[in-house]
């Protein structure tokens, strides 16, 4: 489904924004807070936002990269997300975001012990936490914004035509 967006509106800000404010501006907040307050490393960050990223097809999610002190992860990483579980590039940490990101999206009854105890071998409880509403973020909202047609409609700053 595509919204209406009225003319000369950014599309990202009518929905989220004026749309439904009660929600909308809620959500935003949360959706924000995930890149401003987060803990964890950028490859594991970026490796869980990239796998719901793939997972929901949202087109400005996977065009994006979290870019932290004018670090980004490399050009070829997505490539690595999808193949994370036999990639070399990734170091424990990062091969188990992914991996949770996926089995988060996918899977998510058969989080097992085994599963539990590789995480808890690499992460604090914390930190699971942390990752945990980040992916719920990244899934509930990337999958809003695929749905309802606005990741085609959104352009990433610094690409705007003009």
């Amino acid at each position: 489904m595509n919204i209406d967006i009225p003319q000369g509106k950014d599309p990202i800000e009518y929905v989220w924004g004026e749309m439904i404010p009660g929600i909308g501006p809620a959500a935003a907040n949360f959706s924000l807070a995930v890149y401003a307050h987060t803990t964890l490393g950028l490859r594991e960050f970026e490796a869980a936002r990239l796998r719901i990223a793939q997972i929901n097809g949202c087109v400005f999610c996977l065009d994006w990269r979290t870019e932290r002190d004018g670090e980004k992860v490399e050009d070829d990483f997505p490539e690595a997300v999808i193949n994370w579980r036999t990639t070399d590039a990734f170091d424990d940490r990062t091969r188990l975001a992914a991996e949770y990101a996926e089995r988060y999206a996918l899977d998510h009854h058969n989080l097992d012990d085994d599963f539990w105890e590789r995480m808890s071998a690499h992460y604090t409880q914390k930190e699971v936490v942390e990752l945990s509403m980040s992916l719920g973020s990244w899934l509930a909202f990337g999958r809003l914004n695929r749905v309802l047609g606005l990741d085609t409609m959104c352009v990433l700053p610094g690409h705007r035509p003009g």
